[in-house]
């Protein structure tokens, strides 16, 4: 195991009851804080801001903001200098409710902060604009690396990550990406073309990667639509309505690349 691989959450209905705490989910780089140093969820050192030095492991997200002063991964994406939000302390013998105690107790800039009342906490976050909200069993313990039922994260809209297996052209020579989710045996399964949502900037910044990524054999299991095959280890983000009885994604638009994440991080709807 990585040794700094976080707990993940699951996607699903949020859950209540007195059993269960509640933040808002930032729409930011998932990063661990420890001995001076950021690491993503592969373990890759990240850049961010200047932070007191702690004996605690901290568990957060670099997070930068937009004009309007909402959380943006197009702003960090872009340049903008990250704040790290906080909310969590890797400690394994503590419950989340002591966890949290810690963490309040180091007086640290920006802590995520936690709530009782989860439908007050998805109402303010829908009228902030912010991406959905994360339930938190009060009793449950820090599982590194684990996507656990402990953690239930609920969006305002229903994305995913997928790995890019393929591309083929249109009006433009980057006209959809072929999208899958990994399979065990290191194939993917096919989900479907996607064409929304990759404008000019886009398709000159993708375009040369994919490129270099090019293979003659399909990396994905059974049919799936032709197009230039690429090496699967690009990771996106996609919106989508629904998902059909034979697994595809309905209306779906990209909306990102997502450089820290890996390809075995994806499970289609439920990663993120």
């Amino acid at each position: 195991m990585i040794r700094y691989a976080p707990m993940l959450a699951t996607a699903g209905p949020l859950p209540s009851g007195p059993q269960w705490a509640y933040e808002v989910k930032w729409d930011g780089f998932r990063a661990v804080y420890a001995a001076g140093r950021f690491h993503g969820r592969s373990g890759r050192q990240l850049a961010g801001p200047r932070m007191p030095e702690l004996a605690e492991m901290l568990d957060g997200e670099l997070v930068a903001f937009d004009a309007h002063g909402r959380p943006s991964f197009q702003a960090l994406q872009q340049g903008v200098p990250p704040v790290y939000v906080a909310f969590d302390v890797i400690r394994l013998d503590l419950a989340y409710d002591e966890r949290r105690a810690v963490l309040d107790g180091l007086g640290l800039a920006t802590v995520s902060p936690s709530f009782e009342d989860g439908q007050a906490v998805v109402a303010a976050a829908r009228e902030l604009g912010l991406e959905g909200v994360v339930a938190k069993r009060r009793a449950s313990r820090y599982q590194p690396g684990v996507r656990s039922p402990d953690w239930v994260k609920w969006k305002f809209v229903r994305t995913g990550e997928f790995v890019i297996g393929g591309w083929r052209p249109g009006a433009r020579p980057l006209g959809a990406l072929l999208i899958g989710t990994p399979l065990p045996d290191g194939t993917l399964r096919y989900r479907g073309r996607v064409g929304g949502g990759l404008t000019v900037r886009v398709e000159r910044a993708l375009l040369p990667v994919l490129r270099e990524l090019a293979r003659e054999a399909s990396p994905f299991t059974g049919p799936a639509e032709a197009g230039t095959w690429v090496e699967p280890l690009l990771v996106v983000e996609v919106r989508y309505s629904e998902v059909t009885t034979d697994g595809r994604l309905r209306f779906p638009v990209f909306l990102r690349l997502r450089p820290d994440k890996l390809p075995g991080d994806c499970v289609g709807e439920d990663c993120g």
